[in-house]
C-alpha cells in the first residue's frame, strides 16, 4: 500500500505546530466564540425566551450548550477552507512544481493535506468540548458509558465526512485560482453564507423563509444535527421548544455529508490531475 501522502500530511502538520501564531490563533478563536458570544447570548436568551414546558426525563439544553456545536462547525469550517491557501503558497513558491513532477500520485497531495486538515479539526473539536464543560457546556449529559462510546465515534464520523467535503472545495478553489488574496476573497465569499444560513446558532423554525430553503442544501445545516444528535441526544427542549431527532433525519444527513465529500473529491481530483504549473 502506497503511503507518500503522509509525506504531505507530516509537512503540514509540523508547520501547523511550528508557526506559534497559527497555532495560537486556531485553538484560541473558539475558546473566545464560547467565551464571549455564547454567554453573552445566552444570558440574554434567558431573559427574552421564558422556559417551555418540559416533559419529565426529557433535558432542557441551555443557550450556550445549543450553540457549542455552532462553534465546532464554524471552526471546523474555517479551518478547513482555509487549508486550501497551503496549496495556494506551494503553487506560488515552486513547490507544486517540484511535487508534480516527482513520482507522487496526485491523488495523495489532496489526501494528505486532507488528512493533516482533518486532524487539526479533531484537536480544535477536542478544545472547545474541553473548555466548553469549563464554562458550563454539557455535553453527553445523562449518558451511560456505552452510549457516551458510541456517540463519540458517530460525532467523530460526521466530523470526517464534513471536513473532508470542505477540504476537497478548498483544495479545487485553490488550484483554479491564481493568487492567495482572490483565494481569500471567495473563502470569505462561501463560509459566512454558509455558517449563518444554518442551524448553527438558532433553530431552523426562527429563520426567514428564504434562508431557511437554503439551510436545506447546507452541508453545515446537516453536519451540526448529527453533531447536536450524539452530543445533546434524540430529544431535548431548548428555546423553549422541543427537539426530536428521529434514525432516518441522522441516516440522511449522513448520506448527504457522504455525497457531499464524494463530490468535492472527484471535482478536486478533476481539477489537480489538469493542473499546469510553469
Amino acid at each position: 500500500m502506497r503511503t507518500e501522502f503522509l509525506t504531505i500530511f507530516w509537512r503540514d502538520m509540523l508547520k501547523f505546530f511550528r508557526i506559534k501564531a497559527m497555532l495560537f490563533t486556531s485553538l484560541v478563536q473558539p475558546a473566545l466564540w464560547l467565551a464571549l458570544y455564547g454567554i453573552s447570548m445566552s444570558s440574554n436568551f434567558k431573559v427574552i425566551i421564558p422556559p417551555g414546558p418540559s416533559i419529565p426525563g426529557i433535558p432542557t439544553i441551555d443557550y450556550l450548550t445549543f450553540m457549542a456545536a455552532g462553534v465546532i462547525a464554524l471552526t471546523i469550517l474555517f479551518t478547513c477552507l482555509y487549508s486550501g491557501i497551503t496549496l495556494q503558497f506551494d503553487k506560488e513558491f515552486g513547490l507544486m512544481k517540484e511535487m508534480l513532477a516527482s513520482p507522487l500520485p496526485r491523488s495523495h497531495i489532496l489526501i494528505g493535506l486532507s488528512l493533516s486538515g482533518l486532524t487539526k479539526s479533531i484537536i480544535q473539536t477536542l478544545i472547545i468540548i474541553g473548555f466548553g464543560y469549563i464554562l458550563g457546556v454539557r455535553f453527553f449529559q445523562d449518558f451511560a458509558f456505552y452510549n457516551i462510546f458510541i456517540s463519540v465515534l458517530g460525532m467523530f464520523l460526521f466530523i470526517l465526512l464534513f471536513a473532508m467535503g470542505l477540504l476537497f472545495l478548498s483544495s479545487t478553489v485553490a488550484l483554479k485560482l491564481k493568487t492567495h488574496e482572490g483565494l481569500q476573497g471567495v473563502i470569505t465569499l462561501l463560509s459566512l453564507p454558509l455558517f449563518f444560513a444554518s442551524n448553527a446558532l438558532y433553530p431552523l423554525t426562527s429563520l426567514p423563509l428564504a434562508i431557511r430553503i437554503m439551510s436545506y442544501i447546507n452541508p453545515v445545516s446537516y453536519f451540526i444535527l448529527g453533531l447536536r444528535y450524539f452530543t445533546l441526544g434524540s430529544d431535548f427542549y431548548s428555546f423553549g421548544d422541543y427537539y426530536s431527532y428521529s434514525s432516518q433525519e441522522i441516516v440522511f444527513a449522513l448520506l448527504f455529508l457522504l455525497g457531499f465529500a464524494s463530490i468535492t473529491y472527484l471535482f478536486a481530483l478533476r481539477t489537480i490531475k489538469r493542473v499546469k504549473i510553469t
